[in-house]
C-alpha cells in the first residue's frame, strides 16, 4: 500500500497530540496516513504497553488511518544506529510516503528529539540505491524511496513553528484521538499516579495551543510544524 503521508511517533499517543487534527483533515481529504509508532511506551508510569496497543488502534480507527505498525523499539533506550535506521527504512520502502511527520526537534522527553532525527537519518538513507533491504519473509529486495519532505510537529516545548495547518473544524476529532488514550491523560476516577500529562491542564493545553496558533494565523484553530528544508512554493498565490 502506497501512503500519501506517514507519521511517525517516538510512542503511541505522540502522533495525535502533535499532529491529530492535520491527520484528520487529510483524511477527510481522501489522503491515505498511516503511523508507525517506534515504541509501545511500556516505560509510562500509567497503563500498560498491553493498554496502549489497544488505545492506539482505538485511536486509529477515530482517526482513518489506512494503516498502524508498531516497531517495538525499547522505549527510552533506542538509539540512532544502523540497525534502527534499516528497520526504518525497511517501513518507507514499504510504503512510499511523499511526506513523512516526525516528533519534535527538541522536547522535555528524550525519545523525541532522538526518534526525530533517527526518522529524518532513515527517510535520506532509504534513498540511497546501494543499501540493500527486503521485508521480513520477503524474497525482492525494496526499491530505494525518498520522501519529498519531513515535517516535525511539536510536543511539550512551545517551539516556534515554520508553517502552521489550518485544522479549524477538526480538533474535535482530535481531541476524541488523544482521550483514546484513556490510561495517559486526564481521568479525575484514575487511581494511578500523576504525571505532567494527566493533568485537566495538559490535555487543556494542547487545545489552547491550536487556539492561540490559529488566533495568530486569523483562523479558528491550527497546528504547527518545522521543518528540516525551506518551504518552497510554485507562486505566491499559494501562500494566501
Amino acid at each position: 500500500m502506497k501512503l500519501d503521508i506517514l507519521v511517525f511517533g517516538a510512542h503511541p499517543d505522540d502522533a495525535e497530540l502533535g499532529a491529530g487534527a492535520t491527520i484528520a483533515k487529510e483524511v477527510s481529504k481522501g489522503k491515505k496516513v498511516g503511523v508507525v509508532d517506534l515504541t509501545r511506551g511500556e516505560l509510562g508510569t500509567r497503563g500498560t504497553a498491553e493498554i496502549r496497543d489497544q488505545e492506539a488502534t482505538k485511536a486509529a480507527n477515530i482517526l482513518g488511518l489506512s494503516v498502524r505498525e508498531n516497531m517495538e523499539f525499547a522505549d527510552g533506550f533506542f538509539t540512532n544506529d544502523k540497525e534502527h535506521q534499516l528497520e526504518l527504512i525497511k517501513v518507507i520502502r514499504k510504503y512510499r510516503p511523499e511526506i513523512v511527520l516526525c516528533n519534535a526537534v527538541d522536547d522535555r522527553h528524550i525519545d523525541h528529539a532522538r526518534g526525530s532525527k533517527l526518522v529524518s537519518d532513515a527517510c535520506f538513507l532509504s534513498g540511497l540505491v546501494k543499501i540493500d533491504t527486503k521485508m521480513d519473509g520477503d524474497d525482492e529486495w525494496q526499491a530505494p524511496w525518498r520522501p519529498k519532505v519531513v515535517y516535525r510537529y511539536i510536543q511539550w516545548k512551545n517551539l516556534e513553528p515554520d508553517f502552521v495547518v489550518d485544522v479549524s473544524g477538526f480538533i474535535d476529532k482530535k481531541t476524541e484521538a488523544i482521550m483514546a488514550y484513556s490510561s495517559q491523560f486526564y481521568d479525575p476516577k484514575s487511581k494511578e499516579p500523576e504525571t505532567p500529562i494527566s493533568s485537566k491542564n495538559f490535555t487543556d493545553s494542547v487545545i489552547y495551543r491550536a487556539r492561540d496558533l490559529g488566533r495568530i494565523v486569523g483562523v479558528e484553530y491550527a497546528e504547527g510544524f518545522t521543518v528540516e528544508r525551506y518551504v518552497a512554493v510554485d507562486n505566491l498565490g499559494d501562500l494566501i
